[in-house]
């Protein structure tokens, strides 16, 4: 069996993924103490947020306390029930841009600083003019919400103390792992600034702005081997001490691995807190306005998408402690809803579009809380129509299937509704969290991704597009579009 972490925004997650010898058998269901393949046990701990103005950190101590949690719940879950197959390894997915500063005894100094932190964004226009030729040729445009102006805010604050390092998220886990200063994987540093045709630091780039390339950590494919679990975290985890540790990736690429999205034409919708859209292609797509991007596949190609701060989230934070299945019900029943809702809850878009100054609005939608709750699911469901749609018009096949992730696929009604509004086939894996994702990396060896995923994750559902009812939601699609147009955010 192999573990798979993945570090979110609001919990952290852990998998207990099998492997077979042919690809999963969707009529066979893994389960503790069966040999098939498949996920075979999870377990979640939350995190907190702390949020100021245009701040966003967390406690990387609360990472690990997470991360010894559900590392202890799932290994228990599965010798309890008799299954005592060895863990082969394991590996661990972040949230893609979340950077934090580790001190030589690799502790951490700072606070983590969250991938959606503005406190560095003064600094963006200067570190993308001056790699800008390097970043092109992998069709990157660096935006202001990145992590290499926030690598040159905790430079120029001075504190990066002598021996220590700036490092990501799902680094810092890895060398508390094992006790080693770990390398990052290739996708988790693109924000930082990676070239990612070459797999080096850009030390031009680098050296233009004042970065030693030292104070970061050297670079590696997913799923390349980068130690073993140390003694000490053995004891707090219950992770075998010796297991294979493998390099990670982002928790979008990590959903895209899952969902089985690694072959051409099909992509990958991980919508939880924000929504991240994956998909793969032999070259980069290249987008001027630098909403979409590409990481680098561990199997040789790129995968191109994107990521959104529209999500899910908002649902947590308007209707906590409403029944969703009655809301939801009552808002089927009011299909369409009139007017426009872009339920955007904080400052500025990542993609589709790129707009600094964007911010949500709610305009001619009735009044009452089902209407509320049904325009912001249509709102989200419009916002994944125009990222597929900008996808197309960047070159990418997108005939799908599209595999859908996140907390939201609970809600079988809005399930149905986005795959209306893409008029592609939809699928739901058994078990489609990141954290699978990150198991199948702990699995596969480079070149070995996608046919280790087929021996991992199974289709669960599956979803066929309604051309008639979509076309019910052409107007209010238009609507929606012309309001993005009118404020200057969407253009082309």
């Amino acid at each position: 069996m192999y573990l798979g972490i993945d570090l979110g925004t609001q919990g952290v997650r852990a998998a207990l993924v099998a492997i077979g010898d042919a690809p999963a058998d969707p009529g066979t269901a893994a389960r503790p103490g069966s040999t098939a393949a498949g996920t075979v046990a999870t377990a979640t701990h939350p995190l907190r947020s702390r949020r100021e103005g245009d701040r966003h950190e967390q406690d990387p101590d609360d990472w690990w306390t997470a991360v010894r949690a559900v590392s202890r719940q799932v290994i228990a879950s599965v010798r309890e029930s008799g299954d005592h197959r060895p863990i082969a390894g394991v590996s661990v997915d972040a949230t893609s841009g979340t950077v934090l500063v580790e001190g030589p005894d690799l502790r951490p100094v700072t606070p983590g600083i969250m991938y959606d932190d503005g406190r560095a964004g003064d600094l963006a226009p200067t570190a993308a003019a001056a790699g800008a030729d390097v970043w092109a040729r992998a069709g990157i445009t660096l935006q202001r919400s990145w992590a290499l102006p926030r690598v040159m805010w905790l430079l120029a604050a001075g504190l990066v103390p002598t021996g220590g390092r700036v490092v990501h998220q799902g680094d810092h886990i890895n060398s508390r792992l094992t006790g080693l200063a770990t390398p990052t994987d290739i996708n988790q540093a693109l924000k930082t600034g990676a070239d990612l045709v070459d797999i080096a630091w850009p030390t031009a780039v680098f050296d233009a702005l004042g970065i030693d390339p030292a104070v970061l950590p050297g670079l590696v494919l997913p799923s390349a081997p980068i130690g073993t679990v140390g003694d000490r975290a053995a004891e707090e985890t219950g992770i075998p001490a010796g297991t294979p540790v493998r390099a990670g990736t982002t928790d979008g690429c990590a959903a895209q691995i899952a969902g089985g999205a690694l072959r051409p034409g099909t992509w990958s919708s991980a919508l939880g807190t924000t929504l991240v859209i994956k998909g793969t292609s032999s070259a980069p797509l290249v987008d001027p306005t630098g909403a979409v991007y590409a990481h680098r596949s561990p199997d040789g190609g790129w995968l191109p998408g994107g990521a959104s701060n529209i999500g899910a989230g908002i649902v947590g934070r308007e209707f906590a402690g409403v029944d969703l299945g009655r809301i939801t019900a009552e808002a089927a029943d009011l299909e369409v809803i009139p007017g426009v809702c872009y339920p955007l809850t904080t400052a500025g878009e990542r993609f589709p579009f790129a707009a600094a100054g964007a911010e949500g609005f709610s305009e001619g939608v009735p009044e009452g809380r089902a209407a509320r709750f049904g325009a912001i699911l249509q709102g989200i469901a419009f916002t994944e129509r125009l990222a597929y749609r900008r996808l197309a018009a960047l070159g990418a096949q997108v005939a799908g299937p599209v595999s859908f992730s996140g907390g939201s696929t609970a809600n079988e009604y809005w399930n149905q509704l986005r795959c209306d509004l893409l008029g592609v086939p939809v699928r739901i894996m058994e078990s489609s969290e990141a954290c699978v994702g990150a198991a199948v990396l702990a699995a596969a060896g480079p070149g070995e991704v996608a046919s280790t995923a087929e021996r991992m994750v199974r289709v669960g559902r599956t979803y066929h597009p309604d051309p008639v009812r979509a076309a019910r939601f052409d107007d209010s699609y238009d609507a929606f579009e012309a309001a993005l147009r009118t404020r200057g955010w969407l253009v082309g």
